[in-house]
Protein backbone atom coordinates (compact mmCIF):
# COMPACT_ATOMS: atom_id res chain seq x y z
CA UNK A 1 0.00 0.00 0.00
CA UNK A 2 1.39 3.39 -0.99
CA UNK A 3 0.59 6.74 0.60
CA UNK A 4 0.45 9.24 -2.25
CA UNK A 5 1.92 12.66 -1.63
CA UNK A 6 0.12 15.80 -2.66
CA UNK A 7 1.36 17.54 -5.81
CA UNK A 8 3.81 19.51 -3.61
CA UNK A 9 7.37 18.26 -3.60
CA UNK A 10 7.37 18.22 0.20
CA UNK A 11 4.93 17.60 3.00
CA UNK A 12 5.44 19.72 6.09
CA UNK A 13 4.05 18.96 9.51
CA UNK A 14 3.72 20.69 12.87
CA UNK A 15 4.17 18.63 16.02
CA UNK A 16 2.54 20.93 18.56
CA UNK A 17 3.57 20.34 22.16
CA UNK A 18 0.54 19.91 24.45
CA UNK A 19 2.55 20.64 27.60
CA UNK A 20 2.74 23.89 29.62
CA UNK A 21 -0.01 25.59 27.65
CA UNK A 22 -3.74 26.27 27.77
CA UNK A 23 -6.53 24.61 25.85
CA UNK A 24 -7.45 27.76 23.86
CA UNK A 25 -3.80 28.30 22.92
CA UNK A 26 -3.41 24.66 21.87
CA UNK A 27 -6.52 24.82 19.68
CA UNK A 28 -5.44 28.13 18.15
CA UNK A 29 -1.97 26.75 17.33
CA UNK A 30 -3.50 23.83 15.47
CA UNK A 31 -5.89 26.08 13.56
CA UNK A 32 -3.03 28.44 12.66
CA UNK A 33 -0.85 25.59 11.35
CA UNK A 34 -3.76 24.36 9.23
CA UNK A 35 -4.42 27.84 7.84
CA UNK A 36 -0.72 28.25 6.97
CA UNK A 37 -0.84 25.13 4.81
CA UNK A 38 0.94 22.60 7.01
CA UNK A 39 0.03 19.20 5.58
CA UNK A 40 0.20 17.28 8.85
CA UNK A 41 -0.72 18.20 12.40
CA UNK A 42 0.66 16.02 15.17
CA UNK A 43 0.52 15.76 18.95
CA UNK A 44 2.55 13.67 21.38
CA UNK A 45 0.98 10.61 22.93
CA UNK A 46 2.22 11.36 26.44
CA UNK A 47 0.53 11.82 29.78
CA UNK A 48 3.34 13.73 31.52
CA UNK A 49 5.55 16.46 30.02
CA UNK A 50 8.52 14.89 28.24
CA UNK A 51 10.65 17.99 27.67
CA UNK A 52 12.16 19.36 30.85
CA UNK A 53 10.64 18.63 34.24
CA UNK A 54 7.96 15.89 33.94
CA UNK A 55 5.66 17.79 36.30
CA UNK A 56 3.21 20.40 35.09
CA UNK A 57 0.20 20.57 32.76
CA UNK A 58 -0.26 18.45 29.65
CA UNK A 59 -3.38 17.59 27.64
CA UNK A 60 -4.51 14.11 26.58
CA UNK A 61 -3.58 13.52 22.93
CA UNK A 62 -6.62 11.91 21.33
CA UNK A 63 -9.02 14.46 22.77
CA UNK A 64 -6.62 17.13 21.52
CA UNK A 65 -6.88 15.60 18.04
CA UNK A 66 -10.66 15.60 18.36
CA UNK A 67 -10.53 19.31 19.20
CA UNK A 68 -8.36 20.00 16.17
CA UNK A 69 -10.75 18.01 14.00
CA UNK A 70 -13.32 20.74 14.57
CA UNK A 71 -10.79 23.58 14.21
CA UNK A 72 -9.07 22.52 10.95
CA UNK A 73 -10.07 21.81 7.36
CA UNK A 74 -7.25 20.19 5.42
CA UNK A 75 -4.28 18.98 7.54
CA UNK A 76 -3.80 15.28 8.19
CA UNK A 77 -4.16 14.65 11.97
CA UNK A 78 -2.53 12.00 14.12
CA UNK A 79 -0.46 11.04 17.17
CA UNK A 80 3.34 11.23 16.90
CA UNK A 81 3.36 8.50 17.99
CA UNK A 82 0.73 6.50 19.86
CA UNK A 83 2.41 4.54 22.65
CA UNK A 84 1.54 0.91 22.00
CA UNK A 85 1.74 0.25 25.75
CA UNK A 86 -1.20 2.59 26.44
CA UNK A 87 -3.97 0.82 24.50
CA UNK A 88 -5.06 -2.47 23.08
CA UNK A 89 -4.50 -2.15 19.29
CA UNK A 90 -8.13 -3.02 18.56
CA UNK A 91 -9.23 -0.05 20.67
CA UNK A 92 -6.57 2.14 19.02
CA UNK A 93 -7.78 1.37 15.51
CA UNK A 94 -11.37 2.09 16.56
CA UNK A 95 -10.23 5.47 17.92
CA UNK A 96 -8.31 6.42 14.77
CA UNK A 97 -11.23 5.29 12.60
CA UNK A 98 -13.53 7.57 14.57
CA UNK A 99 -11.06 10.42 14.07
CA UNK A 100 -11.08 9.71 10.34
CA UNK A 101 -14.86 10.14 10.29
CA UNK A 102 -14.63 13.30 12.41
CA UNK A 103 -12.17 14.82 9.91
CA UNK A 104 -13.82 13.58 6.69
CA UNK A 105 -10.83 11.36 5.93
CA UNK A 106 -7.80 13.20 7.37
CA UNK A 107 -6.53 10.81 10.05
CA UNK A 108 -3.15 9.09 10.14
CA UNK A 109 -2.18 6.49 12.72
CA UNK A 110 1.30 6.87 14.15
CA UNK A 111 2.49 4.21 16.58
CA UNK A 112 5.64 3.38 18.52
CA UNK A 113 6.77 1.00 21.23
CA UNK A 114 6.51 3.42 24.20
CA UNK A 115 9.52 4.56 26.20
CA UNK A 116 8.73 6.96 29.06
CA UNK A 117 8.72 4.83 32.20
CA UNK A 118 7.69 7.63 34.57
CA UNK A 119 4.25 8.06 33.00
CA UNK A 120 3.63 4.32 32.98
CA UNK A 121 4.38 4.18 36.70
CA UNK A 122 2.25 7.26 37.46
CA UNK A 123 -0.77 5.96 35.54
CA UNK A 124 -0.40 2.29 36.44
CA UNK A 125 0.32 1.20 32.86
CA UNK A 126 2.27 -1.96 32.09
CA UNK A 127 5.74 -0.97 30.91
CA UNK A 128 6.78 -4.54 30.16
CA UNK A 129 9.96 -6.40 31.01
CA UNK A 130 12.22 -4.28 28.81
CA UNK A 131 12.75 -2.65 25.44
CA UNK A 132 12.88 -5.96 23.59
CA UNK A 133 9.49 -7.03 24.90
CA UNK A 134 7.93 -3.67 24.01
CA UNK A 135 9.30 -3.94 20.48
CA UNK A 136 7.86 -7.47 20.18
CA UNK A 137 4.51 -6.09 21.30
CA UNK A 138 4.79 -3.34 18.71
CA UNK A 139 5.46 -5.83 15.93
CA UNK A 140 2.48 -7.92 16.94
CA UNK A 141 0.25 -4.84 17.16
CA UNK A 142 1.46 -3.55 13.78
CA UNK A 143 0.62 -6.86 12.10
CA UNK A 144 -2.89 -6.66 13.53
CA UNK A 145 -3.30 -3.00 12.52
CA UNK A 146 -2.07 -3.73 9.00
CA UNK A 147 -4.75 -6.39 8.57
CA UNK A 148 -7.48 -4.11 9.94
CA UNK A 149 -6.47 -1.07 7.88
CA UNK A 150 -6.34 -3.24 4.76
CA UNK A 151 -9.94 -4.26 5.41
CA UNK A 152 -9.37 -7.80 6.60
CA UNK A 153 -10.94 -9.56 9.56
CA UNK A 154 -8.06 -9.59 12.02
CA UNK A 155 -6.77 -11.69 14.89
CA UNK A 156 -3.65 -11.30 16.99
CA UNK A 157 -0.85 -13.63 15.93
CA UNK A 158 1.36 -13.66 19.02
CA UNK A 159 1.54 -14.04 22.78
CA UNK A 160 0.82 -10.43 23.78
CA UNK A 161 -2.69 -9.89 22.40
CA UNK A 162 -5.73 -12.12 22.15
CA UNK A 163 -8.08 -10.35 19.69
CA UNK A 164 -9.95 -12.82 17.50
CA UNK A 165 -12.12 -12.20 14.48
CA UNK A 166 -12.03 -8.40 14.83
CA UNK A 167 -14.01 -6.50 12.19
CA UNK A 168 -13.62 -2.72 12.01
CA UNK A 169 -17.11 -1.39 11.35
CA UNK A 170 -17.45 1.29 10.13
CA UNK A 171 -14.35 1.34 7.98
CA UNK A 172 -12.29 4.55 7.79
CA UNK A 173 -13.43 7.03 5.19
CA UNK A 174 -10.03 6.83 3.54
CA UNK A 175 -9.63 3.73 1.38
CA UNK A 176 -6.12 3.43 2.83
CA UNK A 177 -5.70 5.14 6.19
CA UNK A 178 -1.89 5.43 6.57
CA UNK A 179 0.06 3.60 9.26
CA UNK A 180 3.18 5.43 10.46
CA UNK A 181 5.72 3.61 12.62
CA UNK A 182 8.25 5.64 14.58
CA UNK A 183 11.72 4.51 15.59
CA UNK A 184 15.01 3.37 14.09
CA UNK A 185 16.23 0.27 15.93
CA UNK A 186 18.01 -1.87 13.38
CA UNK A 187 17.20 -5.37 14.63
CA UNK A 188 13.48 -5.03 15.39
CA UNK A 189 11.90 -1.64 14.69
CA UNK A 190 13.08 -1.26 11.10
CA UNK A 191 12.00 -4.83 10.41
CA UNK A 192 8.52 -3.91 11.64
CA UNK A 193 8.58 -0.78 9.46
CA UNK A 194 9.57 -2.84 6.42
CA UNK A 195 6.76 -5.33 6.96
CA UNK A 196 3.86 -3.07 7.88
CA UNK A 197 4.39 0.70 7.63
CA UNK A 198 3.17 3.16 5.03
CA UNK A 199 5.31 5.87 6.64
CA UNK A 200 8.56 5.64 8.59
CA UNK A 201 9.30 8.45 11.04
CA UNK A 202 12.67 9.05 12.64
CA UNK A 203 15.11 11.78 13.62
CA UNK A 204 18.81 12.36 14.16
CA UNK A 205 21.93 13.54 12.38
CA UNK A 206 22.13 13.12 8.61
CA UNK A 207 24.88 10.49 8.52
CA UNK A 208 23.06 8.39 11.11
CA UNK A 209 19.87 8.54 9.04
CA UNK A 210 21.76 7.69 5.87
CA UNK A 211 22.82 4.47 7.61
CA UNK A 212 19.34 3.78 9.02
CA UNK A 213 17.78 4.27 5.59
CA UNK A 214 20.20 1.73 4.14
CA UNK A 215 19.23 -0.74 6.88
CA UNK A 216 15.55 -0.21 6.12
CA UNK A 217 16.20 -0.92 2.46
CA UNK A 218 17.93 -4.17 3.44
CA UNK A 219 14.95 -5.19 5.57
CA UNK A 220 12.57 -4.40 2.72
CA UNK A 221 14.57 -6.65 0.45
CA UNK A 222 14.48 -9.46 3.04
CA UNK A 223 10.71 -9.28 3.49
CA UNK A 224 9.93 -8.75 -0.19
CA UNK A 225 8.63 -5.18 0.10
CA UNK A 226 9.28 -2.34 -2.34
CA UNK A 227 11.10 0.24 -0.22
CA UNK A 228 9.72 3.03 -2.41
CA UNK A 229 6.25 2.30 -0.97
CA UNK A 230 7.36 3.65 2.43
CA UNK A 231 7.13 7.41 2.88
CA UNK A 232 10.15 8.81 4.74
CA UNK A 233 9.35 11.30 7.50
CA UNK A 234 11.88 13.14 9.67
CA UNK A 235 11.34 15.22 12.77
CA UNK A 236 13.19 18.51 13.19
CA UNK A 237 13.71 19.74 16.79
CA UNK A 238 12.21 23.07 17.85
CA UNK A 239 13.60 26.02 15.95
CA UNK A 240 13.28 29.79 15.85
CA UNK A 241 13.27 31.74 12.59
CA UNK A 242 14.17 35.45 12.71
CA UNK A 243 16.21 37.77 10.51
CA UNK A 244 19.07 37.84 13.01
CA UNK A 245 20.58 35.30 15.35
CA UNK A 246 20.32 37.76 18.26
CA UNK A 247 16.56 38.16 17.90
CA UNK A 248 16.13 34.40 17.48
CA UNK A 249 18.02 33.82 20.73
CA UNK A 250 15.67 36.14 22.61
CA UNK A 251 12.66 34.13 21.44
CA UNK A 252 14.41 30.85 22.25
CA UNK A 253 14.94 32.07 25.80
CA UNK A 254 11.22 32.77 26.17
CA UNK A 255 10.38 29.28 24.95
CA UNK A 256 12.78 27.63 27.41
CA UNK A 257 11.38 29.62 30.34
CA UNK A 258 7.86 28.47 29.47
CA UNK A 259 8.92 24.79 29.60
CA UNK A 260 10.76 24.42 32.94
CA UNK A 261 13.90 22.32 32.78
CA UNK A 262 14.14 22.41 28.97
CA UNK A 263 17.19 24.09 27.45
CA UNK A 264 15.26 25.55 24.53
CA UNK A 265 15.78 25.42 20.76
CA UNK A 266 19.28 24.82 19.42
CA UNK A 267 18.43 25.52 15.76
CA UNK A 268 17.78 29.20 15.08
CA UNK A 269 18.51 32.03 12.68
CA UNK A 270 17.32 33.29 9.29
CA UNK A 271 15.40 31.06 6.86
CA UNK A 272 18.57 30.35 4.84
CA UNK A 273 20.21 28.72 7.87
CA UNK A 274 17.19 26.49 8.44
CA UNK A 275 17.15 25.51 4.76
CA UNK A 276 20.85 24.60 4.90
CA UNK A 277 20.17 22.37 7.92
CA UNK A 278 17.18 20.53 6.43
CA UNK A 279 18.22 20.25 2.75
CA UNK A 280 20.46 17.17 3.24
CA UNK A 281 17.50 15.22 4.67
CA UNK A 282 15.40 16.10 1.64
CA UNK A 283 18.23 15.03 -0.67
CA UNK A 284 18.39 11.71 1.17
CA UNK A 285 14.73 11.09 0.41
CA UNK A 286 12.93 12.41 3.49
CA UNK A 287 10.20 14.33 1.70
CA UNK A 288 7.98 14.71 4.77
CA UNK A 289 9.41 17.16 7.29
CA UNK A 290 7.77 17.92 10.61
CA UNK A 291 8.97 20.48 13.10
CA UNK A 292 8.32 20.57 16.85
CA UNK A 293 6.36 23.63 18.00
CA UNK A 294 6.64 24.28 21.78
CA UNK A 295 4.48 26.65 23.79
CA UNK A 296 4.19 29.60 23.83
CA UNK A 297 3.59 28.91 20.17
CA UNK A 298 5.85 31.05 17.98
CA UNK A 299 3.60 32.19 15.14
CA UNK A 300 6.36 33.96 13.22
CA UNK A 301 8.44 30.80 13.06
CA UNK A 302 5.42 28.80 11.89
CA UNK A 303 4.64 31.38 9.21
CA UNK A 304 8.20 31.64 7.94
CA UNK A 305 8.71 27.88 7.92
CA UNK A 306 5.61 27.45 5.74
CA UNK A 307 6.09 30.53 3.55
CA UNK A 308 9.88 30.81 3.21
CA UNK A 309 11.64 27.60 4.24
CA UNK A 310 9.35 25.16 2.46
CA UNK A 311 9.49 26.91 -0.95
CA UNK A 312 13.25 27.21 -0.70
CA UNK A 313 13.58 23.50 0.05
CA UNK A 314 11.33 22.64 -2.87
CA UNK A 315 13.54 24.71 -5.17
CA UNK A 316 16.79 23.23 -3.87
Amino acid sequence: MTVRLRPRLLRIGALIWPQHTTWPALMEAGARADALGFDDLWVWDHLLPIQGNPSGPIYEPFLTLAGWAAATTHARLGPMVAANTFRNPALLVKMITTLDHMTAGRAILGIGAGWFEDEHRAFGLDFGAGTGERLDRLDEAAAFLRDVLDGRTASARGPHYSMSGFVNDPRPIQPALPLLIGGSGERKTLATVARYADVWNTGGEIEELRHKDAVLREWCERVGRDQACIERSVGIPPLVIRDTLASARRVARQLSLANPGWDGPSLMGPPSAIVDHIAPYVELGFRTIHVDIPAPFDVETMERFAEEVRPALERS
